[in-house]
C-alpha cells in the first residue's frame, strides 16, 4: 500500500497506508485526519477537503479538471499547490505523497 503523509497547520504529521483506488480524502476520513472536513462526501461540490500538495509532488499528479479548479475558488488560502483531496486518486505511484491541510477549511 502506498503511504501518504498528512501534515496539519500546527506541524503535526501522520503517515498513513492508503488503499489503491481510493482517494486521498477517503484515506483521510477513514483515519480521522484533522483538517479534512469533506462535507460533500467527495462529490467535488465543496472545498472542505482542500489540501496543499508538497512541491515535490505537484508535477507527479494529474492536472486538476475544470470542476475542481472552480471549487477551489471557495477554498481558504488557495496556493499554487492547492488541490481537493477528493480528486486525487491513490495509485502505487503516489507512495510517499505529502499533503498539508490549511489552517481552516473554506
Amino acid at each position: 500500500m502506498p503511504n501518504i503523509t498528512f501534515n496539519d497547520s500546527t506541524g503535526k504529521s501522520q503517515t498513513i497506508d492508503a488503499e489503491i483506488g481510493s482517494t486521498v480524502m477517503e484515506t483521510a476520513i477513514r483515519n480521522n485526519i484533522p483538517g479534512i472536513d469533506a462535507e460533500c462526501g467527495g462529490a467535488c461540490a465543496c472545498a472542505t477537503c482542500h489540501v496543499y500538495v508538497d512541491d515535490a509532488w505537484i508535477a507527479k499528479l494529474p492536472k486538476p479538471e475544470q470542476m475542481e479548479e472552480d471549487m477551489l475558488d471557495f477554498a481558504y488560502d488557495v496556493r499554487p499547490g492547492s488541490r481537493l483531496s477528493c480528486q486525487i486518486k491513490v495509485t502505487a505511484d503516489l507512495d510517499g505523497l505529502v499533503v498539508s491541510t490549511p489552517e481552516k477549511q473554506g
